[in-house]
C-alpha cells in the first residue's frame, strides 16, 4: 500500500506524511529538521488567537513562520470566532499559506478555555468558528481534532461534516478522546468512519510509530495522509523510514552513531541560535531526553547534559559521549 499525493486548496504536498504541531515541541528548529528528513508539511506550534498576546517572547518565537517551506502552515487556537478570525486575517499578512484550527489539544489550561478540544462539546460553536474564520482569509483552512469529549460521546464524524460544510480544506484526527488525553491506544475505526462520511482529506493521527504502524493505519482508515506527532520527538528521521511508504523499493540508509551525533550537534547549536543560549539550554533539555531514548549507555550522559548551564557544555558533553566506546550506540527502534 502507498500514499497518493495529498492536496490542501492550490497546495500539493511533497508526501503525505505530516509533523503534528505540538506545543513546546516543533518550534521553527525542529520544524527544518524534520522537513530534511521528508516531512511532507510541518505547522507552526499552536498559538493563541488573542493577538493582544503575540508580543511576548514565546509567542514570537511560536510565530517565526517556515516562509522558505511551501505551503506556510499556522495553527491557532481559542474560543471566540471573531478572535479567531481576526488572529487567522494577521496570520496571513505574516506569511501563513494555510490557517490550521486546534480543536484537538486535551492540555487542560487550554480545555479551561473552552479552547481546543474542549469544544468538541459544542458543535454550533464550532460551525461559527469554522464558517467565521473561513469567510475572514482567502487561504485555504485546516482543522485539527480529536473523536470526541470523552468515550461516550465520539461526536468525529458530525464534526467533520460541519467542517466539510463550511469550507474546511483538510481534516486531521486524532484517535483518542479528550478525556483519553494520550493514554490507552488511539483508535481508528472513528477516523475510517470520518474518512467515509466526507470528501476532503483526512488525515490519521495517533500512535504512528513505525512502518508497519503506518501500514496498519492507512489499512484500517484509508486515509489519505498520515500525521506523526510524539513519535517524531528524538527521532525526526521517522520520516525517513517512513518514506518506504512512498516508495516501497526504496532502500532507507540505516542511521548510524555518527549521523546521529551530528544531528544532536546541529539540533543545539539551531536551538541555541533561535532562542539565545540561556533558553536555548533549557529547551534543548527535553531533546535531548528524547535522543537518549534511541541510546543505549546513554544514563550518565543524559543525568549530566540536562543538568549544565551553558551551551558549550551541552555541546562539549555530547560530542564527549560520541567519542566513548560504548558511546552513540543505537537501540532498536
Amino acid at each position: 500500500m502507498t500514499l497518493a499525493p495529498l492536496k490542501i486548496g492550490p497546495y500539493t504536498l511533497a508526501n503525505p506524511l505530516v509533523l503534528a504541531p505540538m506545543a513546546g515541541v516543533t518550534d521553527a528548529p525542529f520544524r527544518r529538521l524534520c522537513r530534511r528528513f521528508g516531512a511532507g508539511m510541518t505547522t507552526s506550534e499552536m498559538t493563541t488567537a488573542d493577538t493582544s498576546l503575540w508580543q511576548t517572547p514565546k509567542s514570537r518565537h511560536r510565530l517565526d513562520l517556515d516562509l522558505d517551506a511551501e505551503p506556510v502552515a499556522v495553527q491557532i487556537a481559542g474560543s471566540e470566532p471573531e478572535q479567531l478570525a481576526l488572529a487567522a486575517r494577521a496570520c496571513v499578512e505574516r506569511g501563513a499559506q494555510i490557517i490550521d484550527i486546534n480543536m484537538g489539544c486535551p492540555a487542560k489550561k487550554v480545555c479551561r478555555k473552552l479552547a481546543g478540544s474542549a469544544l468538541l462539546q459544542d458543535e454550533s460553536l464550532v460551525a461559527k468558528i469554522l464558517n467565521g474564520v473561513v469567510a475572514a482569509v482567502s487561504v485555504p483552512v485546516t482543522l485539527k481534532i480529536r473523536t470526541g469529549w470523552d468515550t461516550d460521546h465520539r461526536n468525529a464524524v458530525e464534526i467533520a461534516r460541519i467542517a466539510e460544510d463550511a469550507g474546511i480544506q483538510s481534516l486531521a484526527v486524532h484517535g483518542r478522546t479528550r478525556a483519553c488525553r494520550y493514554k490507552g491506544e488511539a483508535e481508528y475505526e472513528t477516523i475510517s468512519r470520518v474518512k467515509q462520511s466526507v470528501t476532503i482529506p483526512v488525515i490519521a493521527n495517533g500512535d504512528i510509530t513505525t512502518v508497519q504502524k503506518s501500514l496498519e493505519v492507512l489499512r484500517l482508515t484509508n486515509c489519505d495522509g498520515l500525521m506523526i506527532g510524539r513519535a517524531a520527538q528524538g527521532r525526526p528521521w521517522i520520516f525517513r523510514e517512513l518514506g518506504q511508504l512512498l516508495n516501497p523499493k526504496q532502500k532507507i540508509p540505516q542511521l548510524d552513531k555518527y549521523e546521529l551525533r551530528d544531528i544532536m550537534l546541529d539540533h543545539l547549536n539551531e536551538l541555541h541560535r533561535f532562542y539565545g543560549d540561556l533558553t536555548g539550554v533549557r529547551v534543548a533539555r527535553k531533546h535531548l531526553t528524547w535522543y537518549c531514548h534511541s541510546l543505549a549507555n546513554a544514563d550518565e550522559f543524559r543525568h549530566q547534559v540536562v543538568r549544565v548551564e551553558s551551551a558549550s557544555e551541552q555541546i562539549s558533553l555530547t560530542r564527549t559521549y560520541f567519542d566513548r566506546e560504548d558511546g552513540g550506540v543505537l537501540l532498536a527502534a
